[in-house]
């Protein structure tokens, strides 16, 4: 009976373990270093969440006024903090300009390589290094 009972618990560890990896994803997997991009929005959304942080931010096309909301996935927390992040960084309403890899599905998504805060915010004219994967840029 003990033999079943520790026989599911590691069987269900496994899962568990599993799962987690399985939901994590390479840089080249779902974006694309070749296709830089540079969006200039107001934060509508962070989840500070493993195993990557994401925020949202509402785009306003110059060319024809349409709204459209964009996800942009950066580091781990912890890798974020030690960059200087807080859970607080990014707040709602925040003006932000981010620089960026574009996803390989046409998406509007983008794996953030740096966020500079506009002046409206608490830390204006600040870049942050966005702890990505496929951040190859030093930031200043």
């Amino acid at each position: 009976m003990k033999a079943y009972i520790l026989g599911g618990l590691v069987a269900s560890g496994l899962l568990l373990v599993g799962g987690s990896a399985a939901a994590h994803h390479s840089f080249a997997a779902e974006f694309d270093s070749e296709k830089p991009i540079t969006l200039k929005g107001i934060v509508t959304k962070v989840e500070w969440t493993n195993p990557h942080v994401w925020f949202y931010v509402n785009v306003k096309d110059p060319k024809t006024g349409e709204v459209t909301n964009w996800g942009a996935e950066m580091g781990p927390p912890h890798g974020l903090q030690r960059r200087g992040w807080r859970q607080n960084t990014l707040k709602v309403g925040e003006e932000v300009t981010v620089s960026g890899s574009l996803a390989k599905n046409g998406a509007k998504r983008m794996n953030a390589s740096k966020v500079t805060m506009t002046s409206t915010g608490a830390r204006p004219g600040e870049t942050l290094d966005a702890a990505s994967s496929g951040s190859s840029e030093k930031v200043d």
